[in-house]
């Protein structure tokens, strides 16, 4: 899987003082199952050190400037942005992870100054972001900053397997009893996410209107983006939960239930984390041999050992 990051979270010396932005989750946990594939619009024009660039407010335009020469190379960092957006292409990514706070990568947040003064608001987005949210609006984006926080971190990574998942589907040339086997063992991942896209994309699988196979593919692959892009939440996961308890309540004892049943509402507020609650789900449904369960992507969204699932804060 190649994941597309800013050069300097992956330790390139290419800031703007010749330094760089290492990231520790990046470089020590997830090159362990992706391959990383490093952009540097600024580099790739100014090379490194280099002056630094901010963003300024010309009259409601959003302009780029260095900082000392106070040079516009807002036309040169356009081009050089335009230029990488069009290989993430070719890279075949399935996400990206950006260097937050940055004019050319930050997502959110990036000042933006008044002309001709040091008076600024966090309310720009760099403009390789910006390219980036233009030509590809449902690839998983995010920030190394923000993936500090258990919830985003946990919905990102659950995004972007998902998404290559899809992408791997979808070169296979599949046929209709192939989108609907794939379409099944996503059902309670999506429906963790969103009961609109839930029944949004079980219509596109059922094909009342019996629409040719190419045009419903396409319109499973937008739905199913959005789908997985929404971020999880605590009432859809408990949900989901009770729904899977559903296939095999009647299989076991009273006493089982009760404390299953009691294990499931311990996660809804917030007692135990949901790994504690799919581990039990997981015992069962093998035990019981459910093949219907086992094929579900939500219960192993990604390799457990990113133990995403254990943070009770991953969860809102």
């Amino acid at each position: 899987m190649k994941l597309g990051v800013s050069s300097c979270l992956l330790g390139t010396l290419c800031r703007y003082d010749g330094s760089h932005s290492k990231d520790d989750f990046i470089v020590n946990v997830l090159e362990k199952y992706f391959e990383f594939v490093p952009y540097c619009p600024e580099t790739a024009i100014f090379g490194s050190p280099r002056e630094t660039i901010r963003l300024v407010d010309e009259e409601g335009s959003i302009k780029a400037y260095t900082s000392k020469s106070n040079k516009d190379v807002t036309t040169q960092l356009e081009d050089i942005s335009y230029r990488s957006t069009s290989m993430i292409a070719n890279d075949n990514l399935c996400g990206f992870i950006l260097k937050s706070k940055s004019p050319t990568c930050g997502l959110e947040r990036v000042k933006v100054y008044e002309k001709d003064t040091h008076y600024n608001e966090k309310r720009g987005v760099g403009i390789f972001a910006k390219k980036i949210k233009e030509k590809y609006p449902n690839l998983p984006l995010e920030e190394e900053g923000r993936l500090n926080d258990p919830w985003l971190r946990e919905n990102f990574l659950m995004q972007i397997f998902a998404y290559k998942s899809l992408y791997t589907f979808l070169n296979t040339n599949p046929r209709f009893s192939q989108l609907v086997n794939f379409h099944t063992t996503y059902k309670y991942l999506i429906y963790s996410k969103s009961h609109i896209s839930y029944k949004d994309l079980g219509h596109i699988v059922a094909n009342h209107e019996k629409k040719e196979l190419k045009d419903v593919l396409i319109e499973y692959k937008n739905a199913f983006e959005i789908a997985i892009s929404q971020k999880g939440n605590v009432k859809n996961t408990y949900n989901v939960l009770l729904h899977i308890f559903g296939y095999f309540k009647k299989h076991i004892s009273k006493e089982e239930k009760k404390e299953i049943l009691e294990l499931i509402e311990e996660f809804k507020t917030k007692i135990v984390p949901l790994i504690a609650v799919i581990k039990v789900l997981n015992l069962y449904i093998n035990r019981l041999n459910i093949e219907y369960l086992k094929t579900q992507v939500f219960l192993n969204p990604y390799p457990k050992e990113l133990s995403l699932r254990s943070d009770m804060k991953a969860y809102k």
